[in-house]
């Protein structure tokens, strides 16, 4: 399946982007040339938050959850290098996260996910109702598995493909609509495939690639606390602790793109959803660039003109902070 066959593709700004769940403050870093592309929406129904999306571009994201909530999700489409804190992901997999923590992946173009908002208490109720003698969740046999061909995977698999359609719209429902979803009931096909999935059918990340990983958020965690100045190659390895080429290696490996080339990403992602957060009458475009570490303004300008399609100073005056927010 390639990106460019998906049809309806839009291209949101971050910030609409980043808030289409709702509730969950999610961080989008863009890796590819050109801006983000998507067909994406959310929809309340049933004390439940439902999303879909189809995803043109590669991003690496990271999102908490707010207390009390958690995340139920099926990824209909994905292809490499997608992963989930370095554990590779792949179609057909399913996907449970409880609010503990900074969630953090990496997306390609072309994947469709859909996910489920709920209470933590909801799913906890729907899994005591199935399992009444293990009053436990068991975090571990849900987080991640894939859906195989057993009628349990298969039902849960035929859900997620109508909560896609109620989002997002089919041939036969273009509007979509979530009128006729019994969150209940998925939730308990959901938690009965994850409790009866095979060992092969769960992912587990090699010791290599945990590595990489590890020295990729080590690396990433400098560069965010130093934004707004300049920073080295030589300062990124001794945060990671590795050779400069093992540095390379782990951000070519997990994010395909160089260590710099995600440092420049990082600053303008955050710029751009700096400028969309400010009063103009407040911030200047000068001021929220030199916060970023872009100290060459001409050159920040053409680079943001080339990934958003827009100038910076359009985008700044573009909406009140309050309505952004």
């Amino acid at each position: 399946m390639a990106v460019e066959h998906i049809e309806g593709l839009h291209s949101p700004d971050l910030v609409k982007l980043c808030g289409v769940l709702k509730i969950c403050e999610l961080e989008v870093i863009l890796l590819g040339k050109q801006g983000p592309r998507a067909r994406i929406d959310a929809q309340g129904y049933d004390e439940a938050i439902f999303c879909s999306g189809e995803l043109g571009f590669p991003f690496r994201g990271r999102f908490a959850l707010p207390a009390g909530w958690c995340l139920v999700g099926y990824l209909h489409y994905t292809d490499t290098p997608s992963w989930c804190h370095g554990t590779m992901l792949s179609s057909g997999m399913a996907f449970t996260v409880l609010p503990e923590g900074i969630s953090e992946f990496m997306l390609a173009p072309g994947t469709h996910v859909s996910v489920v908002l709920v209470p933590h208490a909801r799913l906890q109720r729907r899994y005591q109702s199935l399992k009444p003698l293990q009053p436990e969740l068991p975090s571990r046999l849900i987080a991640l598995f894939g859906l195989g061909d057993d009628v349990r995977s298969q039902a849960s698999r035929q859900a997620w493909d109508a909560v896609r359609d109620g989002v997002l719209g089919s041939e036969t429902h273009p509007t979509g609509s979530l009128r006729d979803h019994d969150v209940d009931a998925l939730l308990d096909e959901h938690l009965l495939a994850g409790l009866s999935a095979r060992a092969e059918d769960r992912p587990s990340c090699s010791r290599g690639r945990r590595t990489h990983y590890l020295v990729m958020q080590r690396a990433e965690e400098f560069m965010r606390n130093n934004l707004r100045r300049d920073i080295y190659i030589t300062e990124l390895c001794n945060a990671a602790g590795v050779s400069e080429r093992a540095l390379r290696y782990a951000f070519e490996d997990l994010l395909g793109v160089s260590p710099n080339r995600y440092l420049s990403m990082l600053r303008l992602c955050t710029a751009c959803k700096n400028l969309t957060l400010s009063d103009a009458s407040r911030k200047s475009v000068k001021s929220v660039a030199l916060s970023c570490g872009l100290w060459d303004l001409s050159r920040f300008a053409d680079h943001y003109r080339r990934v958003f399609g827009e100038r910076p100073r359009d985008t700044l005056m573009r909406a009140p902070p309050f309505e952004a927010a």
